[in-house]
């Protein structure tokens, strides 16, 4: 039961006050299995790419976190060809930082922080990793050239409509205009969660700023 009252705040919030360039809807009949966009931060190597996740709910939520993978082949150090995902945010301690006091909103948000912000000390990709590290022009390069591939709308059309069981998506394409803004916006907005993560790196650990949304955890895959 908790769940699930759970999960329709969550939605209702992400219908109501998505965070901008983010969108997640449920599967027709299935509110355990849902599918979200990411639109690529300007002045990054996935600028205009609309890349879809898919989000699968465990029966123990919000007490375990959500199972999180990228259905859009993405370039990154932090996700590995399969779509999964290096982000402490997705693993129970000890090894990990979820809790239950998070939520899908907040997570996808932290996933649109690390597209734009990798963490190649601690890669799914060693690869990947290496080429951020010593060769950054190349990876940016790459990465670029998996977006244009990958992550433009018209291939996220297609792989939308492979998909089984899924909500008409025509709703949701008219929103486009929105989802492009949210590109803009979500540049000045991560600007501020930056800001205030480094507010709250600055308080003892355990407490957060009055006023203040969950600090972004520490990403590891180790």
């Amino acid at each position: 039961m908790q769940k699930i009252s759970r999960l329709k705040r969550e939605l209702q919030l992400l219908t109501t006050e998505p965070p901008p360039g983010i969108m997640c809807w449920q599967t027709e009949g299935q509110m355990d299995d849902l599918r979200a966009h990411i639109i690529g931060g300007s002045g990054t190597p996935f600028e205009g790419g609309v890349f879809l996740l898919e989000i699968k709910v465990p029966e123990r939520y919000p007490f375990e976190p959500p199972q999180i993978r990228y259905l859009t082949p993405i370039y990154h150090p932090n996700i590995d060809n399969a779509g999964r995902i290096c982000h402490d945010a997705l693993k129970l301690p000890p090894k990990g930082a979820w809790k239950p006091s998070l939520n899908i909103p907040t997570v996808l948000t932290f996933l649109q922080l690390m597209m734009a912000e990798p963490n190649p000390d601690d890669p799914l990709m060693a690869d990947i990793s290496s080429e951020f590290k010593y060769n950054k022009q190349l990876y940016l390069d790459k990465a670029r050239k998996w977006t244009q591939k990958h992550a433009m709308q018209k291939n996220i059309r297609a792989l939308v409509g492979r998909l089984p069981n899924m909500t008409s998506c025509n709703a949701l394409w008219g929103k486009e205009e929105s989802l492009q803004k949210g590109v803009v916006e979500s540049k000045e907005d991560g600007k501020k969660e930056e800001k205030s993560l480094s507010r709250k790196r600055d308080t003892p650990s355990g407490q957060e700023q009055p006023g203040v949304g969950p600090q972004e955890p520490k990403r590891g895959c180790v």
